[in-house]
C-alpha cells in the first residue's frame, strides 16, 4: 500500500467497521510506522478501484494483522482468503514465524476463515472492542 491507495482503503474501512480507524491513521501508517505492513487488492476494471486490504506490523519475528477488510461489493469471492494467504507468504519471506490477530467473539465468519487458514483460538481480551465492549478471540498461526 502507498499514498495512493488511501482514500480507497479509507473507504472500504468506513464500509466494513462501526469504528473505523481515521485516514489520518492509515497515512501515518504509510508514513511514520517503519513496523507496518499492508497489501492492497485493486479492480483494474475499475480505474484501480481498493476491493480490499489487509494492515499489519512486522515486529522482530511476529506479524500482528490490524485490519482486514473487504468492500461490501466483492465479498464472498475469496478475496480475503487469497490475500492473507499472500501475506503469510510474504512476510513468511521476511523472516516472521508467527501471526497473530484479534476477532469479534460474535464474528463467525472471520473466524472461521481463520481456522480454514491455520489459525487457532489462544486467547480472550475482555471488553475490547470500545464501541460496544465485546470480548475479542486471540488467535495465532505459527507459519515454521
Amino acid at each position: 500500500m502507498g499514498l495512493q491507495h488511501i482514500e480507497g482503503v479509507w473507504e472500504v474501512e468506513k464500509l466494513c467497521f462501526t469504528t473505523p480507524w481515521s485516514k489520518e491513521s492509515f497515512e501515518k501508517e504509510v508514513t511514520d510506522n517503519n513496523f507496518a505492513f499492508y497489501l492492497v487488492v485493486l479492480d483494474p476494471q475499475k480505474e484501480d478501484k481498493v476491493v480490499a486490504y489487509v494492515g499489519s506490523w512486522l515486529i522482530l519475528d511476529e506479524c500482528h494483522i490490524t485490519n482486514v477488510a473487504v468492500h461490501p461489493e466483492y465479498k464472498r469471492l475469496g478475496i480475503a482468503c487469497g490475500l492473507l494467504k499472500i501475506l503469510q507468504d510474504t512476510v513468511k519471506l521476511r523472516g516472521i514465524l508467527r501471526i497473530t490477530l484479534e476477532v469479534r467473539k460474535s464474528n463467525d465468519p472471520a473466524k472461521d476463515l481463520y481456522k480454514k487458514l491455520g489459525f487457532y483460538e489462544e486467547g480472550i481480551r475482555k471488553g475490547y472492542y470500545s464501541d460496544n465492549n465485546e470480548d475479542a478471540i486471540i488467535m495465532w498461526l505459527n507459519l515454521s
